[in-house]
């Protein structure tokens, strides 16, 4: 019997099939677009969304037939909301994450709660990002759509909905809507009252790793599976990536690098701290019991490598075999895009200081690399700062596989980072989650113990490090110094 992990991201969905001990048996992956309606306006067709995860669900099952799924869980990306009728039908189109149309309902709940109270009570920092701010747009802006809204669904619980299950969503996505109580476990009724949104049109919150139904014969025929099959609560998809990375202890963290870079570290109890609401760093329950996780993020990682290569020619293998293995002479501000933590600024813009001509092409890749490292290192001396320990790295992700960035991150964090023997993180941490469910495992460690197996290793070189240490503090000096003249061009 395998265990089925879904990973429902923002540009595209993974179906991947596990046995016991974590071994990817299959995957069948697929893109959707992303809509620009307008400037700032980003969305999904939810439906295309859902006819790209069954396709991708059948393409799986029928290779699985010697392995049959006997349990499912999903991890979903946050804060994506979809309006459905009684019927269960989307009446608009998905508003996902980076979307920036509720930026001025931001100001009424500054007002009317209080940004610190927010955060204490949902551990999510105010910004237009969060689901709550997003419905309260869609309810002024479009009240049509809104009197017909039997439910607001985030894709974790639309998926339930479209197999036929009452939607349940976990406790990790549901704090990602800034409408739930981390301190209770339970929505927010001093949120939900200030939105005007009622209880009823949410999911029914549930623990990671709880069954939430099984497959009926109907979603049986959609989906290839067999009926019976289990549906287990799964995640976000950051702490279902950490889970997957078998990062469940305090002073441990996931190290996500990809398209965006973000750090997943974990702690025993909830960080709700000014200092962490001043810095966007958010804290809000893992898909493991009893632990929370924060989250730091640049939404330039691998994307910023993409432009350059686009740019200015040459393909990535290339690129990054060819960088020098000392640091380079350059600083990159990696702002090539709205920031993450700790800015959230929108203002400010990238740049790449100390060009000269007789710069390489190769010397600027090192310096991205460095500059997108450098940035997240400033973010974990910022959770350092606010109480929370990390002793090392556990990376997963497309730049994982790249020993020379890999070695970077390990000089610049001056800490041992580790490559995962499974890439697929997300999907492991929910098909994990799905044996959980299934009582293959008996609990999230025996889950880790049985699935999670570290690749290479790689540690700080002692010279290398200190060469970085002198160089972070001219990173450090470089967006202040810089900041009124980005934020006027």
């Amino acid at each position: 019997m395998s265990l089925l992990g879904i990973d429902i991201g923002t540009t595209g969905c993974k179906v991947v099939a596990f046995n016991h001990e974590g071994k990817q048996l299959c995957s069948a992956s697929a893109e959707y677009p992303l809509l620009f309606p307008q400037a700032g306006w980003i969305e999904l067709d939810p439906e295309l969304v859902w006819r790209n995860i069954a396709r991708c669900i059948r393409e799986v099952a029928a290779k699985t037939r010697r392995d049959p799924v006997s349990a499912l869980a999903v991890s979903s990306q946050g804060e994506a909301f979809i309006p459905v009728d009684a019927r269960g039908s989307a009446l608009y189109n998905s508003i996902v994450t980076f979307d920036s149309r509720a930026a001025a309902n931001v100001d009424f709940w500054r007002t009317n709660v209080g940004a610190l109270k927010i955060f204490r009570t949902t551990g999510i920092p105010l910004s237009a990002m969060a689901t709550l701010v997003k419905i309260q747009w869609l309810m002024e802006n479009k009240p049509a759509i809104a009197r017909k809204t039997k439910k607001y669904l985030c894709f974790q619980d639309y998926f339930a909905m479209k197999i036929g299950l009452q939607p349940a969503i976990d406790y990790s996505l549901a704090a990602r809507t800034m409408a739930f109580d981390i301190n209770k476990c339970s929505w927010s009724d001093l949120m939900l009252k200030e939105a005007g949104v009622d209880q009823n049109q949410l999911a029914t919150p549930v623990p990671s790793g709880t069954v939430i139904g099984t497959i009926s014969s109907s979603a049986a025929r959609t989906l290839g599976l067999a009926k019976g099959t289990l549906v287990v609560a799964g995640g976000h998809d950051q702490p279902c990536g950490a889970f997957g990375a078998g990062v469940v202890q305090s002073d441990e963290a996931m190290y996500a690098t990809g398209t965006v870079e973000c750090i997943v570290p974990v702690f025993s109890k909830p960080h709700a701290t000014a200092a962490m609401e001043r810095n966007n760093l958010c804290n809000y329950p893992h898909v493991v019991a009893g632990k929370f996780v924060s989250l730091a993020f640049n939404f330039t990682g691998g994307s910023l490598l993409r432009w350059y290569r686009d740019t200015f020619g040459g393909n990535y293998d290339k690129l990054v075999d060819a960088i020098p293995g000392v640091p380079s002479g350059l600083l990159v501000l990696p702002h090539f895009t709205m920031t993450g933590t700790p800015y959230f600024e929108t203002r400010s813009k990238g740049v790449i200081a100390g060009l000269q001509l007789s710069t390489k092409k190769c010397e600027i890749t090192r310096a991205i690399l460095e500059g997108v490292t450098f940035e997240m290192k400033l973010n974990v001396e910022l959770l350092e700062r606010a109480g929370v320990r990390i002793k090392s790295f556990r990376v997963i992700g497309g730049g994982s596989k790249s020993s020379q960035w890999m070695q970077i991150k390990a000089d610049i964090m001056n800490r041992a980072v580790h490559a995962m023997e499974v890439n697929e993180a997300a999907c492991l941490g929910a098909a994990m989650l799905a044996g959980i469910g299934a009582k293959v495992f008996r609990s999230p460690s025996d889950a880790v113990k049985s699935c999670v197996r570290l690749g290479t290793t790689y540690h700080p070189r002692k010279r290398v490090a200190e060469l970085y240490a002198e160089k972070f503090t001219l990173y450090r000096k470089l967006y202040p110094a810089m900041r009124d003249i980005l934020h006027h061009l």
